[in-house]
């Protein structure tokens, strides 16, 4: 109906052919009001295609600077503090510029307070709730393509904590997330795999652990490697937490 009635005004006379033409004057003053967001405007803007980690917070400078100066590092904290992400965006970034030639994850395969039951699969599917969180942290900084082809070339490893007795991780950057589900002794013998030309992450919370009480070693062993030189033990704290705001408020009455 509305052709029709358009190829009668044509015809007529009276169509007026401009008001359906786009008024590029108008459409190169289009400004952007006062306040709102432009992102040529944002300084802090990423015009790179990698993302650049950053640190947001004097802990999370201390935790990267220890990195970059220590073999070994635990970084204690709580949730929020960046500390996951940032141990697997230096190890990203250490495998890249050829520091070392592989990267090794480890986690602890503990339920958060529930018993998942009997897992179907192979050994790689019954793990993969546990690891789940070591995986998005990789894909964030790697593509899923790119993440999938490392792994297959042995170049990025992800295995439970059960699984690393007996190893020796040389020219290694190893990554051991989620250290308050491991006992004292887990610990220990995670702490001696370290190799030759290796870098070792620990990370974890002591207030959020899944064992029963006492079992945790990792505030024990933080404490008797604080004053062992050459290793590095960065405290977190609620200023660090770079969620949403009320995870600190929470933590702050939990």
């Amino acid at each position: 109906m509305a052709k029709r009635s358009t190829k009668r005004r044509h015809a007529q006379g009276v169509l007026n052919v401009e008001e359906f033409q786009r008024d590029d004057r108008r459409q190169r003053n289009l400004k952007v009001l006062d306040g709102g967001y432009h992102p040529a405007n944002d300084a802090m803007r990423d015009q790179s295609f990698v993302k650049n980690v950053r640190p947001k917070s004097k802990g999370q400078t201390a935790l990267m600077e220890a990195i970059d100066a220590h073999s070994l590092c635990l970084a204690l904290g709580p949730a929020g503090t960046g500390k996951t992400y940032i141990a697997i965006a230096k190890a990203v970034e250490a495998l890249e510029n050829g520091k070392v030639g592989r990267i090794v994850l480890s986690r602890p395969a503990v339920e958060a307070g529930e018993s998942l039951g009997y897992l179907p699969g192979a050994m790689e599917d019954k793990l993969a709730p546990y690891l789940r969180p070591l995986y998005d942290a990789l894909t964030d900084r790697l593509s899923a393509k790119r993440l999938k082809a490392l792994m297959a070339e042995g170049l990025i490893e992800i295995a439970p904590v059960g699984f690393m007795r007996g190893r020796t991780l040389n020219n290694a950057f190893v990554v051991i997330d989620e250290a308050q589900n491991c006992t004292y002794g887990q610990i220990k013998m995670l702490l001696t795999r370290l190799g030759w030309h290796s870098t070792m992450v620990v990370t974890g919370d002591p207030a959020q652990t899944d064992l029963l009480p006492d079992l945790s070693g990792l505030h024990a062993v933080a404490d008797k490697l604080e004053s062992v030189p050459n290793i590095a033990v960065i405290r977190l704290g609620d200023a660090d937490i770079v969620r949403h705001p009320l995870v600190a408020s929470m933590l702050g009455v939990l």
